[in-house]
């Protein structure tokens, strides 16, 4: 992946009028564009009908625990298929809108460093997480705090089901590819329903040591908010397309432990630090709990954000291993395209480094972080 130089100045992602404006529309009638996804189905009965949905690949964790690149070293294989900027926003209707887009768009886009300031450059045909846009069409629930958002073997959502394989089926013929391969840092809290409907799924979980986790995570939420408050379509895109993550939309998950709510409380009271170690130490245990379960044995492989930066190579290849896809010399590109981040360092007193080892370090042992 292309890295470029930090600068002071922020990045100013442009979210095009049309975007704009049939992302309005796709989000206030969701029922209607899963309907229009049926026709599309429908037509492609005889391309993907007969089509079997193997091993699919979920990359899933909190934000910027490294999903971003495992999502952009998958994707390079020859074998899978994912989500691309370009699918949005008509994500029920992935064929129809890129037989548009091929014939309408522009096609010469120059990569560019994305919103995050992180070294990592897109253009319309970088992978990109998009599956939540189905997940909100079909359970509405999902990014309020105040619910349980975990679904699990009990979860049962016939329609969703029977239209999130077809969509897998319909982006695999899309793309030419024989692997459905998608990141979406909400699905941890989804792992037990996802096997149900897939029983052969592998799931990638990164984790990331939680001071410097942490310390990126305020550092893109600072970063979301100034820029969502000079550009309201921002707040908007980010909302529609699924990502709570960072700025004046930030929601956290609710794992069902009843830790929501004080995380809420904390981010509410300006404890930014002790909200976001809150928060790591929840995702993480759910991620621990279900690593260990029987019922994900051999679903499961948690790779350790520093272990990927310090061997990108080894890492990868056990990555694909798990996957059970050939190597295609992705070990190669990753060692010359990953490494440890040098644009930023934790700017955290003693004092609050005791307040995330506090709130985190029982979870932290569980990846073998301060043994």
């Amino acid at each position: 992946m292309s890295r470029t130089a930090d600068t002071d100045k922020p990045a100013s992602p442009e979210i095009d009028p049309w975007t704009h404006r049939i992302g309005g529309v796709v989000e206030r009638y969701p029922r209607f564009w899963i309907r229009i996804g049926d026709m599309e189905t429908r037509l492609l009965d005889d391309r993907i009908g007969d089509m079997r949905i193997d091993r699919p690949v979920f990359v899933t964790g909190l934000a910027r625990s490294g999903s971003t690149i495992l999502l952009e070293l998958l994707d390079r294989h020859p074998e899978t298929a994912s989500h691309r900027y370009r699918d949005f926003p008509m994500v029920f209707t992935p064929w129809l809108w890129n037989w548009f887009v091929d014939r309408a768009a522009n096609n010469h886009h120059e990569a560019r460093e994305r919103a995050h300031r992180d070294r990592i450059s897109v253009t319309p045909e970088s992978p990109e997480a998009f599956e939540e846009v189905i997940w909100m069409a079909f359970f509405r629930h999902l990014h309020d705090p105040s619910a349980s958002a975990v679904l699990d073997a009990a979860t049962h959502n016939p329609g969703f089901e029977r239209f999130h394989r077809d969509h897998i089926r319909k982006m695999l013929a899309l793309r030419g590819a024989s692997r459905y391969l998608a990141k979406g840092n909400y699905n941890v809290s989804r792992l037990r329903y996802l096997k149900t409907i897939y029983p052969d799924a592998r799931f990638v979980v990164p984790v990331r040591d939680p001071v410097w986790h942490i310390a990126s995570l305020m550092k893109q939420h600072r970063l979301f908010v100034s820029l969502e408050e000079r550009d309201p379509r921002i707040l908007a895109h980010m909302r529609r397309s699924g990502h709570f993550e960072f700025g004046l939309g930030r929601v956290p998950m609710n794992l069902g432990d009843g830790r929501a709510q004080d995380i809420v409380r904390l981010w509410r009271e300006g404890d930014e630090i002790a909200g976001w170690a809150a928060y790591w130490a929840s995702v993480y245990d759910h991620v621990a709990d279900l690593a260990e379960s029987a019922e994900l044995s051999g679903s499961v492989i948690v790779v350790r954000y520093e272990d990927i930066c310090a061997d990108p190579s080894g890492m990868i290849a056990s990555i694909l291993d798990h996957c059970g896809l050939e190597p295609e010399g992705l070990a190669e590109t990753a060692r010359a395209t990953v490494s440890a981040p040098s644009y930023y360092e934790p700017k955290f007193s003693a004092s609050e480094r005791q307040v995330i080892r506090d709130r985190t370090a029982d979870t932290a042992a569980r990846f073998g972080y301060g043994r």
